[in-house]
């Protein structure tokens, strides 16, 4: 259940948001250099969290705007997740705040029909969905955080995520 509420959150983060990255891979197209779309991940978590990511990808890999977008979460529950664990979204471009909300993650992965349900027994969890990322994605840079709490509001998981759809190629003579 958590694994999937967590997939819920970064596929909706996907579907409608992105974020650069420092690095950007070049792709050489007959004497122009494209910029290539890139993602990555950062369990920012602790080694004691009663969730450890072990994975994230998805596919295809970087996602494609228009296209559908599988993304799958490997974690280890350490502790049991009970009702009433909740996560911390945000999303931004730059500095400006997209979202900003706590979900119930029990709540969440009951509306979205989750195979898995509160409580979440400890164990290595493998969560597979996909959604279409829309055509209408504005090619920016987002950043990703979800910082997950037990039901007594101690810290479970942490990931920061990036996207980059590149707007433009750059030419050189």
């Amino acid at each position: 259940m958590l694994q999937r509420s967590l997939t819920a959150f970064l596929l909706a983060s996907f579907a409608c948001f992105s974020a650069a990255l420092p690095e950007q891979p070049q792709v050489a197209i007959a004497g122009s250099s494209l910029v290539a779309d890139t993602w990555e991940y950062t369990d920012c978590g602790e080694p004691g969290d009663p969730v450890q990511i072990q994975s994230i990808s998805v596919s295809p890999d970087p996602p494609k705007i228009g296209a559908n977008l599988t993304v799958t979460i490997v974690a280890d529950v350490v502790e049991p997740i009970e009702e009433g664990a909740t996560a911390d979204v945000l999303v931004k471009v730059g500095r400006i705040k997209l979202l900003e909300k706590t979900f119930d993650l029990c709540d969440e992965a009951r509306k979205a029909n989750a195979t898995v349900s509160c409580p979440v027994q400890p164990g290595v969890h493998t969560v597979v969905q996909t959604v279409q990322l829309p055509k209408e994605v504005p090619k920016l840079k987002y950043v990703i955080n979800v910082r997950g709490y037990t039901k007594d509001e101690v810290p479970m998981v942490c990931v920061d995520l990036a996207v980059q759809f590149h707007v433009f190629s750059k030419f050189w003579a």
